[in-house]
């Protein structure tokens, strides 16, 4: 998936908060992120970015909340083909209930706010 499909993607869910412009995206400063072409495709359509401080990589939902659970599901098992890995992952996200997602992310506003007292240093969370 590209940078663009990504962001189409994106926009067809709940399109009246894009059009006003006041979002703003955050993701973590993994290469992929950082890179110039992404960089510029998100410049180019005015998006606002919260940058993420060095050496917070909890900062990311995906790596506190969802990729855990997800390996979870992988670690100890052999799988014969992808699609038995797709399916085992696929059925995995759809079990996760919207409170957990909720949860999810009102423990990430807690960890902003805990960043953000720290001036963007080093911040020890467990989310727990």
């Amino acid at each position: 998936m590209t940078v663009g499909s990504s962001w189409a993607h994106a926009m067809q869910f709940q399109p009246e908060k894009w059009q006003d412009g006041d979002w703003i995206l955050h993701h973590d400063n993994a290469p992929a992120h950082t890179s110039h072409l992404v960089q510029q495709f998100l410049a180019k359509h005015g998006t606002a970015q919260l940058q993420q401080p060095p050496y917070s990589p909890d900062l990311a939902p995906c790596d506190f909340f969802l990729f855990p659970r997800l390996k979870k599901v992988l670690k100890g098992h052999r799988f014969e083909a992808t699609d038995d890995i797709t399916q085992n992952l696929t059925k995995t996200l759809l079990d996760i209930l919207k409170e957990e997602f909720a949860k999810c992310f009102q423990q990430w506003q807690k960890h902003w706010a805990k960043c953000v007292a720290a001036e963007g240093n080093y911040v020890e969370d467990n989310y727990g």
